[in-house]
């Protein structure tokens, strides 16, 4: 099988090509706000280099978020019209859980510790995205679903959950807020485990592994929509200026 994989939610603009889980073609370029200029001449460089067309593709992965809201809008679009178009299923995973994927298979099987995996992304201002995995058999079970939280309040949520549901248990952070609040994580969950600095940065490779084994498992395919877990800055600001108008009157 096939499969184009394609994450615009962040900084890089990525695109793999898999067979399979195996990498055929991974082409990544720092975007920041070009990812509409960037992201069609990437996919076709890739194509090219594997003398492939888009009608060869069997599969479409895309990053639906949470990250940069154009980014996300950008990939999600042209998933949707290769779709269309040319009638090519399509599966959306989000940043978290991308994050989450490869690090299953550096958590150890162990019986009597729950092996969990918390994604973790620097949104700004003391703000972040998160959710909490789990390892089993090798598979990610999503225990907390992405939620965006001010870092006390994500902390505090992660630490409650743990002490809830587990009597020992492990934490891997990956994602760029575990280098960015490394020192907050440490002082909750002294014997929290950070990843190697490649894998917080989103990849697209992982992303079509984690999109080849939902299409491989999952019943039914829902539509591949943005995951928006907050508003946009401007409307937020647009939001704080009215209710200052208001209470002004």
């Amino acid at each position: 099988m096939k499969i184009l994989s394609i994450d615009t939610s962040s900084k890089v603009c990525g695109v793999s090509i898999l067979d399979d889980d195996t990498l055929l073609c991974n082409l990544d370029k720092l975007a920041e706000n070009s990812h509409s200029e960037s992201l069609m001449p990437l996919i076709d460089s890739a194509l090219k280099q594997e003398n492939l067309e888009i009608k060869d593709i069997d599969l479409l992965v895309c990053d639906v978020g949470p990250g940069s809201f154009t980014g996300i809008r950008i990939g999600v679009a042209t998933v949707k019209g290769f779709c269309d178009t040319l009638n090519i299923p399509s599966v959306g995973i989000n940043s978290l859980e991308a994050l989450a994927y490869p690090i299953c298979s550096l958590t150890s099987s162990n019986a009597t510790t729950a092996n969990l995996v918390c994604s973790i992304l620097d949104c700004k201002n003391q703000n972040c995205y998160f959710a909490l995995y789990q390892n089993s058999n090798n598979e990610l079970l999503e225990l907390i679903e992405p939620q965006a939280e001010s870092l006390d309040c994500a902390l505090s949520i992660l630490d409650s959950y743990c002490k809830d549901n587990f009597d020992t248990y492990s934490i891997t952070f990956v994602g760029d807020g575990s280098v960015n609040f490394k020192n907050e994580i440490s002082y909750i969950f002294s014997d929290a485990i950070f990843v190697e600095e490649k894998f917080n940065l989103l990849n697209s490779y992982y992303l079509g592994l984690a999109g080849l084994n939902k299409y491989n498992t999952a019943d039914t395919f829902p539509e591949v929509l943005p995951l928006y877990l907050k508003k946009p800055l401007a409307e937020r600001q647009l939001e704080e200026k009215e209710k200052g108008a208001n209470i002004k009157k």
